[in-house]
C-alpha cells in the first residue's frame, strides 16, 4: 500500500507540469504581447511629445524673433503677430518692475521657451508655452495655449491604452491557438503511448509522427520501449529457468530427506538433522513461490490457514534457538483463513517471526492472532527512531544487526508481497519495550 501511495505522489507532480505547460505557453505568447505593444506604445507617446514639442518650439522661436524684428522697425506701435493664435505681450524698460507685481514668475524667466501650467480661477486647467527675449531696454513675450494639445493628448494616450488592450487579449488568442498546436502531438504521443503500454508488445510510435522533435521522441521511446521489453523478455525466462532449475533438486532433497525418516532404526540425532534439512526444504521451497509471484507480479491464489503456519513457524525457530532462553508462544483464536498461497503467507510471516527471535536473546516472542492480523511481540531491545524509519529500505540492517547474517532484503520482501496482496505491515516499538509487528490481511 504504501509502495503505491508513493508512485501515486511521484505520478502527480509529472501531471501538474503537463498541464503548467500548455498554461506557461499560453503566459509567454500573452506577456510578450503585453510587453511589446506597451513598450511600442511607451515609445510612440514619446515620440510623438517629442516631435510636438520641437515643432511647436521652433515655430514660437521663429515668430518671437519676427515679433521682435518688426517692433524695432517701428517702435511707436504694437506689431501685427505672425501666427494668430499666438499671444504676444512687449515691456518697456519702465514697465519691469510692473510686471514684477502682475506676473512674478514671466519676470523671472531667463530666455527661451518655457512650460507654465496652473489653474484658472473658475477651476479649470490651463497651460502654455511661453517664449521670452530679453533685453535691457525691451523685453518680449509670445504665449501659446496649450490646452488643446493637452486635450489631444489625453485621447492619444487613450487610444494607446485602448491598442494595447486589444493586442494583448490577440496575443492571448494567438498564444491558446500556439499552445493547442505545439501540445497537439505531445498529447497524441502520450496517448498513444498509454494505449501500447497495455500490450506485452508495445506498437510502434514514430511511424504516426513526422520527422521533428516529437518524432525523434517517438523514435526515442520505441528504442526505449524494444530494450525495456527485452529486459522484461529475458527476465521472464531467467524466472522461469529458476522455477525449474530450483525446484527439481528440491524435490529430490524432499523425496531423500522423507525416504530416511521413514526408516524404522533411525537414531534420534539422525532424525534432527534430517527434520532440519527437511525445514529448510520448505522454507526453500515457500521463498522460491513467493518471489515468483512477485516477479511476475501476479496473486496467487489458495486458502492459507495463518494459525497453521504460524505453528509451523515457531516449530522451526524453537528447533533452531541454539540453547537461547526464549519461550515462542502462539495466543489467540484460530481460523483465520486468507486467500492467497502458503508459501506467500509463510514468508510474510515467517520473516517478521525470523526478525524477532534473530534480535531477542532472552524473554519471550508471542505470535498473537487476530480476527484479520497476526500480531509479532518480542521482548528485545526495541526499535530506534531511524530503524523505524529506514526498515522497509532494502538492504538496510537496523543498529542491533551487529554480526547477525543477513542481508537486510527480508522486510523488503514482506512489504512488496504485502504491496501485492493488498495487505499492511508496521513494526513499531512495543508499549513495554521489544517491537511490535503488525501483519494485517485486506482491509
Amino acid at each position: 500500500m504504501a509502495a503505491t501511495e508513493e508512485e501515486t505522489s511521484r505520478r502527480k507532480p509529472a501531471a501538474r507540469y503537463r498541464r503548467r505547460l500548455r498554461t506557461r505557453i499560453i503566459l509567454s505568447f500573452l506577456l510578450l504581447g503585453f510587453g511589446l505593444t506597451l513598450l511600442l506604445a511607451f515609445a510612440t507617446n514619446w515620440a510623438r511629445n517629442r516631435v510636438e514639442n520641437q515643432l511647436v518650439e521652433d515655430v514660437m522661436n521663429k515668430n518671437i524673433d519676427e515679433y521682435a524684428r518688426r517692433f524695432y522697425s517701428d517702435p511707436a506701435k504694437n506689431p501685427d503677430l505672425p501666427v494668430q493664435q499666438m499671444l504676444a505681450r512687449v515691456v518697456r524698460q519702465p514697465n519691469f518692475e510692473a510686471l514684477r507685481r502682475e506676473q512674478p514668475d514671466w519676470y523671472e524667466f531667463k530666455d527661451g521657451i518655457h512650460t507654465v501650467t496652473g489653474t484658472n480661477p473658475d477651476g479649470t486647467p490651463f497651460s502654455y508655452k511661453l517664449a521670452v527675449r530679453k533685453t535691457p531696454e525691451v523685453w518680449f513675450f509670445l504665449a501659446y495655449d496649450m490646452s488643446q494639445s493637452a486635450r489631444g493628448e489625453r485621447q492619444f494616450n487613450n487610444a494607446l491604452i485602448a491598442v494595447v488592450l486589444v493586442f494583448t487579449a490577440l496575443s492571448l488568442l494567438v498564444g491558446w491557438w500556439a499552445a493547442s498546436r505545439v501540445m497537439s502531438p505531445v498529447s497524441e504521443l502520450a496517448q498513444r503511448l498509454r494505449e501500447s503500454g497495455a500490450s506485452s508488445q508495445p506498437e510502434a510510435l514514430a511511424a504516426h509522427f513526422p520527422d521533428d522533435e516529437v518524432g525523434e521522441l517517438a523514435k526515442a521511446l520505441d528504442d526505449y520501449a524494444a530494450r525495456l521489453t527485452e529486459v522484461v523478455q529475458r527476465d521472464r525466462e531467467f524466472n522461469a529457468d529458476v522455477s525449474h532449475e530450483l525446484r527439481t533438486p528440491l524435490a529430490v532433497v524432499k523425496g531423500a530427506v522423507e525416504l530416511l525418516l521413514s526408516k524404522p532404526d533411525l537414531d534420534e540425532k539422525s532424525q534432527a538433522r534430517l527434520l532440519r534439512i527437511q525445514r529448510a526444504e520448505q522454507q526453500c521451497t515457500d521463498l522460491i513461490s513467493a518471489l515468483l509471484l512477485l516477479s511476475r507480479n501476479e496473486r496467487g491464489r489458495g486458502s492459507a490457514d495463518v494459525a497453521r503456519i504460524a505453528e509451523q513457524l515457531l516449530d522451526t525457530h524453537r528447533a533452531q534457538l541454539r540453547g537461547k532462553s526464549l519461550e515462542l508462544r502462539l495466543e489467540g483464536e484460530r481460523g483465520l483463513v486468507v486467500d492467497a498461497p502458503d508459501a506467500a503467507v509463510a514468508v510474510a510471516l515467517g520473516n517478521l517471526i525470523g526478525n524477532a527471535v534473530k534480535y531477542t536473546a532472552h524473554g519471550e516472542v508471542v505470535v498473537r492472532l487476530r480476527p484479520n492480523a497476526v500480531d509479532v511481540v518480542d521482548s528485545g531491545p526495541g526499535l530506534s527512531p531511524e530503524d523505524a524509519a529506514r526498515l522497509f529500505e532494502r538492504g538496510y540492517r537496523g543498529t542491533h544487526a551487529e554480526h547477525s547474517i543477513g542481508g537486510g532484503i527480508g522486510l523488503s520482501i514482506v512489504r512488496r508481497l504485502c504491496d501485492l496482496y493488498g495487505w499492511d505491515v508496521r513494526v513499531l516499538p512495543g508499549p513495554h519495550g521489544g517491537v511490535l509487528a503488525t501483519l494485517t490481511f485486506g482491509t
